[in-house]
């Protein structure tokens, strides 16, 4: 990892502001869309690229800032790979976001958000907090492949499952579903069912299928070679060099899921848990009186 003194940390407005405290990542994701070169990167994708300030930035917006809102974090780089042990700047910022009554998205693969859970149900209790899980594979054998560096599904439901514990919302992001790897009703029913059993709020799914940007298709494209042999040549033949590559299953994925969401009164569209992780209700009154 190396380090850079950011010039701002928040973008986007209106009902919700977001972060990334850390550039590259960890994980090892074989499909990571966040090393697509239109994201020009300077550096190699591993070495974490830290914005040390990011406390001191987060601070300064939050403090000059009107009104209260959801910020989150983890759409672009993990706020919780390996350094973050070591560098605690998500605590940081969490702790920041308690301070001036912001409410909280934190998205992530990682078990180590558990650290944080203390400061995840104070904000949660004073504003709000939601808690995003990215779950893609049942098998966790497979997962190790998609996903080498990070802890393996089920861990992840434990973790959605603590949330629920506390009173935490949650969100399941169940993509990308890889074309002839991960594309099977079995998976799909399987992942659903542990969201219902940890009382997910709502599951983001964008069409069962795959998205290739240059520099993501290639270091894919090797990690098929490196662990599924043959499988490259087959994406190829089928869907070039598309960006979109939905799966030949993606019909009747896409209608089991919708029911077992429904049946389940899981939010079940991005744009309901879009607007579910924008919302940001008013502060208890009441919260205020017995703080002040």
């Amino acid at each position: 990892m190396h380090f850079t003194d950011a010039k701002g940390i928040l973008t986007g407005g209106g009902g919700s502001c977001g972060m990334n405290i850390y550039r590259g990542c960890t994980h090892g994701c074989i499909y990571c869309d966040s090393r697509s070169l239109c994201y020009r990167f300077t550096h190699p994708f591993e070495d974490v690229e830290v914005k040390r300030n990011a406390p001191e930035l987060l601070e300064k917006a939050l403090r000059s800032k009107r009104k209260t809102c959801m910020i989150g974090t983890g759409a672009m780089s993990d706020p919780y790979m390996h350094c973050e042990e070591e560098l605690g700047l998500t605590r940081k910022c969490l702790e920041i976001i308690l301070k001036y009554g912001f409410g909280a998205a934190v998205q992530t693969k990682s078990d180590r958000i558990l650290r944080d859970i203390d400061l995840l149900s104070e904000i949660n209790r004073t504003a709000k907090c939601v808690v995003q899980m990215t779950l893609t594979t049942w098998d966790d054998d497979l997962c190790r492949i998609l996903e080498p560096h990070v802890c393996g599904t089920k861990r992840r439901v434990e973790v959605l499952s603590e949330m629920r514990e506390r009173g935490i919302p949650t969100i399941v992001w169940m993509t990308p579903i890889l074309p002839f790897i991960n594309d099977t009703a079995e998976n799909v029913t399987a992942i659903l069912e542990a969201c219902v059993r940890a009382g997910v709020k709502g599951v983001i799914d964008f069409g069962m299928g795959l998205t290739l940007r240059d520099g993501d298709r290639e270091y894919y494209y090797a990690a098929l070679d490196r662990h599924f042999p043959g499988m490259k040549e087959r994406y190829i033949r089928r869907y070039g060099n598309a960006y979109e590559l939905p799966s030949p299953n993606a019909g009747e994925l896409t209608a089991l899921f919708r029911k077992i969401c429904r049946e389940n009164g899981m939010l079940s569209t991005p744009e309901e848990c879009f607007a579910f992780l924008r919302e940001l209700p008013e502060r208890n009154p009441q919260i205020g009186m017995f703080e002040a």
